[in-house]
């Protein structure tokens, strides 16, 4: 079933050398920060919404698949897909709206962080119901690395799992901002989803996984510095759901935080500095000038690149961290079930 990967590398491919050209031709292209690292201005205009390369491979990779495997795939497999990539696709949907914003205003600004926020948190309120009705999700919460379970009243478990998955998607958002970084730290967790969907027969996770990892390794080509394309709140957003929708879908939801140090980190860096920044003007009455950040800039992949950081050094370091992440949280689930 390896196919499925190198058919959705080679659809992100063919989908990539015909949907750049478009975008250029429409003049889809990102707005970039006025406060963002000076030498990012190079890259305004640099074609959006790249994230159609690998959604559209993923599903071309999908169908390929049925297409080979016809006589082995039940509908509840197809269900179980369609359920995820749909969910993902959702988000992915937020952040067109998102980016077709971002373009219209002429400005990195585009839907409010309220609006994004509801629509958010909507699309994983109805995930989580249509999951529990249709008897694919429970409400026990399993404890990675302690090998502990423990069930929380359903309420509970809602509430708990939508502030995961929004906080989780809006992470993945963040931690796009350098060339190739969010799809080289995205692919090592996909993967660990692959050989957890592997080792545990879940076939329906095993393919979404592979398809998208293969699709965002096509994808990488065109994104890897200095980018072609970038993926757009559309392909970040979108991959945040399909995180989310794999966690949730193994019932292993906890599982993002050794999975997803990469993307916490990004998040705790950018709170850390917003909450530094106000207190030291609230608290001691400094001006915006004399209140001193905590980081040369945030989130902490800009820190990196003002503290003289290359794209290529960053991606590196990045990619390797989460493969290290990505084998412990895979080996921290195989080895309790042993």
């Amino acid at each position: 079933m390896y196919i499925t990967a190198l058919a959705s590398f080679i659809a992100a491919i063919v989908v990539g050398l015909i949907l750049i050209p478009i975008l250029k031709a429409f003049k889809l292209g990102q707005p970039i920060k006025e406060i963002g690292p000076v030498w990012h201005s190079s890259k305004a205009g640099t074609p959006t919404m790249g994230g159609w390369i690998f959604i559209l491979a993923t599903v071309a990779a999908v169908f390929i698949w049925r297409w080979f495997f016809a006589e082995v795939v039940s509908p509840r497999q197809l269900t179980v897909i369609a359920a995820m990539f749909i969910f993902a696709l959702v988000f992915g949907i937020i952040g067109f709206i998102d980016d077709l914003a971002k373009i219209r205003k002429k400005h990195n600004d585009g839907l409010s962080s309220k609006a994004k926020l509801l629509l958010q948190l909507i699309a994983a309120l109805v995930f989580l119901f249509l999951m529990r009705r249709f008897g694919f999700l429970t409400s026990v919460l399993y404890v990675p690395f302690f090998n502990v379970e423990f069930t929380l009243p359903v309420p509970v478990y809602f509430a708990f799992a939508a502030f995961v998955i929004v906080g989780a998607v809006n992470a993945v958002n963040l931690t796009d901002g350098v060339d190739g970084v969010l799809a080289g730290v995205t692919i090592p967790v996909l993967v660990c989803f692959a050989l957890l969907g592997l080792y545990l027969t879940m076939t329906e996770q095993y393919i979404f996984s592979l398809a998208l990892a293969g699709g965002l390794a096509g994808y990488l080509l065109f994104n890897f510095h200095p980018a072609k394309v970038f993926m757009g709140d559309t392909g970040s957003l979108f991959l945040g759901g399909a995180i989310c929708a794999l966690a949730f879908s193994f019932n292993l939801p906890l599982l993002l935080v050794p999975l997803g140090l990469i993307y916490i980190w990004t998040t705790i860096s950018d709170i850390l500095q917003i909450s530094v920044f106000k207190y030291r003007r609230k608290r001691k009455g400094l001006s915006y000038a004399q209140s001193h950040r905590l980081f040369k800039m945030a989130p902490f992949h800009h820190h990196l690149e003002k503290s003289g950081w290359s794209e290529y050094r960053i991606f590196t370091v990045y990619t390797i961290i989460s493969v290290i992440c990505s084998a412990a949280a895979y080996v921290s689930v195989v080895y309790s079930l042993r």
